[in-house]
């Protein structure tokens, strides 16, 4: 069968690489291409477009990049017609995923949708075109079946790729030694995977790391990134790890974590965090306006109240991080209360074996 991914982000391009994986042990004769990543590069086929050309956040940042964003549709379209797949499988990335799905419709391709958008947080508008455009949906959260039940949508609840990747993942034996790390305490850093995360946020972590000296703090380096990128934003005596954040995690005390996908992945693998997020100023007033919601990372989103700290905008500074940081580190108390919360929050995010589901399904709708 011939499969067209698009994941538009680097947590997308590791799920869709999983999914990859277990669709090539289905099916012997898979062919992929696809917009993505490094790791779904490794799964073999073609790449389209890397995701890094793809990824901005923001109403403003999305205004400004009109033009690029316009052209990667505009080249998906053309390449989805001239290289017409079997099945188009589409890997959360909403803004740009439902357009896709859209044009898929019109012209008679079947759209699978794995890691179904979360119109139950952000914008239940997307329901109706999910409705409309998606022929089959995966959902990865064990709530969201009964939420598309609500609006006429039947979804598959396949489990949490999250669940996957850590219990897939091999830990790197003697982490420190082999990182020339001392034997201090750490705080990891994720600052994020878009480069405007990474330009407003990263320098507002390393003006905590001086509070700190009896912690030492690491990065965790995106993979669309280099380390000069770091570096030109006074990363200079920090450390920066590629390839490793599971293994930074797992070594940490804390973790000092940009909103987003590994606000989850920091939780589920039991580290104490404080979410912090910092974007456009208009950006942020719009969205305010717009989205009617209490939280912004998932963590909290899911458990459907305040877990963890989320220091948004204005509150996305040292004084706040210090404050934050020094409960995790020193106050027991509120650190076993976060820790508690997170095994619950591991029982509602649902059990691994979400890319072997998912691949089930697709491959036994196309047989």
């Amino acid at each position: 069968m011939k499969y067209y991914l698009i994941a538009g982000e680097a947590s997308g391009d590791l799920h869709a690489s999983n999914l990859m994986r277990e669709l090539k042990r289905i099916d012997n004769k898979a062919q992929f291409r696809f917009f993505g990543g490094d790791l779904m590069q490794a799964q073999g086929g073609t790449l389209v477009k890397h995701c890094r050309e793809m990824a901005y956040m923001g109403f403003v940042e999305v205004l400004v990049n009109l033009p690029s964003i316009f052209q990667n549709l505009k080249e998906c379209k053309t390449d989805l017609l001239a290289n017409r797949p079997d099945v188009l499988i589409l890997v959360d990335f909403p803004g740009f995923n439902l357009k896709i799905a859209n044009f898929a419709k019109k012209n008679g391709i079947k759209v699978f949708y794995y890691i179904a958008p979360k119109a139950w947080a952000w914008n239940k508008k997307r329901v109706h075109q999910i409705k409309k455009y998606v022929d089959k949906l995966f959902c990865i959260l064990p709530f969201e079946v009964e939420f598309f039940a609500e609006h006429g949508i039947h979804a598959h609840y396949v489990g949490n790729p999250l669940q996957d990747a850590i219990a897939n993942h091999t830990y790197l034996p003697d982490f420190l030694n082999k990182n020339n790390l001392s034997d201090k305490p750490i705080v990891a850093l994720l600052p994020g995977s878009r480069k405007q995360e990474l330009k407003r946020i990263l320098p507002v972590m390393l003006a905590t790391v001086p509070k700190f000296p009896e912690y030492q703090f690491v990065i965790a380096g995106a993979p669309n990134f280099k380390a000069e990128q770091y570096q030109e934003l006074g990363s200079n005596n920090i450390p920066v790890l590629f390839g490793q954040t599971y293994d930074l995690l797992k070594n940490a005390q804390a973790a000092i974590v940009t909103s987003g996908t590994a606000t989850l992945e920091t939780a589920l693998l039991n580290v104490p965090q404080v979410v912090v997020y910092k974007a456009n100023a208009l950006s942020v007033a719009i969205a305010r306006k717009l989205v009617t919601i209490k939280f912004i990372s998932l963590v909290n989103l899911i458990m459907d109240k305040k877990v963890v700290e989320e220091l948004i905008q204005e509150e996305c500074n040292p004084f706040k991080i210090e404050e934050e940081l020094h409960k995790i580190l020193e106050d027991e108390t509120y650190k076993n209360q976060m820790l508690q919360h997170y095994t619950t929050l591991a029982t509602l995010v649902g059990e691994a074996g979400a890319s072997e589901r998912a691949a089930e399904l697709i491959s036994n709708d196309n047989n």
